[in-house]
């Protein structure tokens, strides 16, 4: 439980004295726009989230190094490594000046150190031909390097509502230490556990309230030490097909690889132009009836609180079956297509607003007269 707690609690409360001082940083650190495509809250709100767990995990890996902890090094490598990621996205959270090529770079680095210091390494894919490019240390260092900046910059992407990448994250690390487990990994099992609780520190505050977001420092650096927990995971125990963890992070991954070929051979714009039609996007436009309209901040919030939990139930889709053929690789390989196809067929009936009833939070007379209320009555004093 030490695992647990102990990032949950240090999180928890940097997180806390984050959101209480933000008049003395809020010039920096708040996400004051409001009007991009991507942009669901009413006020300006601390987008510093990654702090609090970052040092809930850095407390952690102290603590058990006094301790004599043996997985006390790996902790501390895994947040060493990461930490290239986790600045770079933390100063474009604070200066709003780094480039995404920039912020790209800066997660590959973290992959690139995680090959040499961790022996994070893909060696293997159960692809005929591709497993032969990753059995050289310089394709399986190509490998490496692609899929963990794909996969923290795919976390990135899906950050869009309060608790959606965060909750996602937490489920994936707890499947990713359940096999841990089953295999008998300890100490992988054991950081994985970290992680879920350091982000727990976090989605205390900010899902359903949103007081404080993850910011491109916090999505890329889970994005990060969930890819790494993962390419360990397969890295040292054969028995773990190597599909595994990219059918556990499916739903980030195939999100991004669509976002791109949406923009690209579709909307005919770059794949890095951000835009407002992502699938949770979708969802909060046209299936959350909530106050439809209303701008007000609290009717913001419970829209913005209510589309998280269908993100969720998508990711659990995928982690499921992960669980049931963690060591089958046409197993995992089907349930990752059949993943795509749903993923496809429901982004297009929304789309074209053919959404199935059934799905549709419908809560436009509560909605309204809750807006109007809180439009027509003035705050009373505490």
């Amino acid at each position: 439980m030490l695992h647990l707690l102990v990032p949950f609690f240090i999180a928890t409360g940097i997180t806390l004295f984050v959101i209480h001082s933000v008049r003395a940083h809020g010039h920096l650190s708040a996400d004051t726009d409001l009007s991009g495509p991507q942009k669901f809250h009413a006020t300006a709100v601390p987008r510093v989230g990654g702090i609090g767990m970052y040092f809930g995990l850095l407390a952690l890996a102290l603590m058990v190094w006094f301790k004599g902890g043996v997985d006390a090094k790996l902790g501390f490598l895994l947040l060493l490594c990461g930490l290239p990621a986790f600045a770079v996205g933390l100063i474009e959270d604070l200066t709003k000046a780094v480039s995404p090529a920039k912020r790209l770079l800066a997660t590959a680095v973290s992959g690139a150190l995680a090959f040499w210091l961790l022996e994070a390494q893909i060696t293997r894919t159960d692809i005929p031909g591709l497993d032969w490019v990753v059995a050289t240390t310089a394709g399986s260092l190509v490998a490496t390097v692609f899929a963990v900046a794909g996969v923290a910059n795919s976390v990135n992407i899906i950050d869009g509502f309060n608790g959606l990448s965060s909750m996602c994250v937490s489920l994936m690390l707890m499947t990713f230490g359940f096999i841990a487990f089953q295999v008998g990994d300890i100490e992988l099992a054991l950081w994985a556990l970290a992680g879920v609780g350091a982000i727990l520190g976090f989605f205390v505050w900010n899902f359903p309230a949103g007081l404080i977001f993850l910011g491109d420092g916090g999505a890329y650096f889970l994005g990060f030490f969930m890819a790494e927990i993962g390419i360990l995971l397969i890295a040292r125990h054969p028995q773990v097909s190597p599909l595994f963890p990219l059918t556990v992070c499916i739903y980030p991954v195939f999100e991004t690889l669509f976002s791109v070929y949406r923009r690209r051979f579709i909307r005919a714009a770059p794949s890095g132009e951000p835009d407002g039609i992502h699938l949770h996007s979708l969802i909060y436009r046209r299936l959350m009836r909530w106050a439809v309209g209303a701008r007000d901040a609290r009717a913001m919030t419970r829209r913005n609180s209510m589309t998280a939990p269908y993100l969720w139930t998508l990711c659990v889709s995928s982690l499921v079956p992960a669980l049931l053929f963690w060591d089958s690789t046409p197993m995992l390989l089907a349930c990752m297509l059949l993943f795509g196809v749903t993923y496809v067929g429901l982004y297009w009936r929304i789309v074209r607003f053919r959404t199935p009833r059934w799905m549709v939070f419908r809560g436009d007379v509560m909605g309204r007269q809750a807006a109007s209320l809180v439009a027509k009555t003035p705050d009373k004093p505490e």
